[in-house]
Parts: structure tokens; C-alpha cells; sequence
């Protein structure tokens, strides 16, 4: 069955264009050209993908993120923002608010081609990572079971949480995560914890799984943003 890729822009021919290659690879496209349109078909049709321009009439970009996280029907869509080549602001948001990727207008369409194959690449290992014993990553090995770790088999000794956090972003790879966004998922209810515990965690954690691997980064910083874990060489 193909993919669906919802496009939002209010540029006719820039819709036309994404969909006419995104046909060619295979893709069945749907298309919206301002956000109260994108909002309904992305509620009737759940697309595996959506590709969102931030500059729209009526509903802007970022607002039609924020409402589709919330929304729980389509809060698991994978969204790729088009943005302004200048509009670092606008990407950093549209992170926090839970897109997984971005390309800066004027963009290759080759380029926005691979972003969308890479995007739908991570979801299927995010899907099958929830489904699995054991994670696997670049001579990483989390064993969800016996709740043991080691790298290139040697042994960690992680705390609980440690070992949580680290579960996280290997079952969500490639996506980036606000501190706000983390604590909610790994913490949860515990409204006592800072956003900047968040980062004493990473850094302990990372000295644990990259230590004796200098030239290997699982977890890796995204300036302004928060942290994505690195699942590709």
C-alpha cells in the first residue's frame, strides 16, 4: 500500500512540483494550501508524513504543529517543516513543538526526497524498536528485559533512571527532544524535577556508553533545541 504524504503550502506550483516526484518514488499525495484545510484532512486521511510550510494564510505553520501534537488522532503523523532559509527562530519552535525535521526554502527537491525516506525510515525502526527485547545500536546493546547494557560487551552500570532515558532515545531515534519535551516523557508526573536535570542525566550517561568510544556519539546536542540519539554511522 503507498504512503501518504500530506503537502501544505499556499504555493500552487511548489505543491504541484513535491507532488508530481513524490508520485514518481511511489507516494499517493494529499494536498492543502492553507492550515484549516491541512487540520481536516490530516484528521479524515491520518498521512504517515506531512511536509508543512510554516508561511500560511489564516493558520500559520507552527500553530498547525502545536494543534496536530495535541490532537491524539494525529499526534503520531511524522512532520517535515519548509521553512525560511533565515528563519532559525521559526525552526527551533517548530522542534520544540514536536516536528521531526526541516528543510529551508528554496530547497532541492532531491534533497526533500531523501528527508522524507529518511523521516519514514525512523518511524519503521521507532515501530520496531517498541516491538523488540533487544536494542541494537553501533556496538550498543540494551537489553530490555534483563535491564542489562553494554558497549562493544562491555558492561554499564546505569542507575534506573539512567537506564529509562537511555531506553527512550533508542526507541526514538533521529527525532529531536526539547529538555521539557524529555522530562515529560521519561519523568512524567514528577513536576519536582528542573529541565536542567536533564542535562546532568545525558552527561552522565553519555560518559558511560561513549566512554572507550571517542570516535562514536550516541546522544548528540541540537543547538537551541534539546537532543536527538544518533541511531546511523
Amino acid at each position: 500500500m503507498a504512503t501518504n504524504v500530506l503537502i501544505i503550502d499556499d504555493e500552487p506550483d511548489i505543491v504541484e512540483l513535491v507532488a508530481y516526484n513524490l508520485e514518481k518514488e511511489g507516494f499517493k499525495v494529499l494536498k492543502a494550501y492553507n492550515g484549516e484545510d491541512a487540520l481536516q484532512i490530516a484528521q479524515e486521511k491520518t498521512p504517515e508524513l506531512i511536509l508543512l510550510d510554516l508561511m500560511l494564510p489564516g493558520i500559520q505553520g507552527l500553530e498547525v504543529c502545536k494543534r496536530l501534537r495535541e490532537n491524539p488522532k494525529t499526534a503520531s503523523i511524522s512532520i517535515i517543516m519548509l521553512t525560511a532559509k533565515g528563519g532559525e527562530i521559526d525552526r527551533i519552535l517548530g522542534l520544540e513543538l514536536g516536528a521531526d525535521d526541516y528543510v529551508a526554502k528554496p530547497f532541492s527537491v532531491k534533497e526533500l526526497i531523501a528527508r522524507v525516506k529518511a523521516v519514514l525510515r525512523r518511524v519503521e525502526r521507532r515501530r520496531e524498536a517498541d516491538k523488540a527485547d533487544i536494542l541494537e545500536c553501533k556496538g550498543l546493546r540494551i537489553d530490555l528485559k534483563s535491564y542489562e547494557v553494554t558497549v562493544d560487551n562491555r558492561r554499564l552500570e546505569l542507575s534506573p533512571m539512567e537506564f529509562k532515558l537511555l531506553k527512550f532515545f533508542a526507541q526514538n531515534p533521529g527525532r529531536v527532544y526539547s529538555r521539557e519535551q524529555i522530562l515529560d516523557k521519561v519523568w512524567g508526573d514528577d513536576s519536582l524535577v528542573e529541565p536542567r536535570t536533564v542535562d546532568v542525566h545525558i552527561r552522565r550517561l553519555r560518559a558511560q556508553i561513549e566512554a572507550g568510544a571517542k570516535s562514536r556519539n550516541y546522544i548528540i546536542t541540537v543547538r537551541s533545541v534539546g537532543y536527538k540519539f544518533i541511531d546511523e554511522p
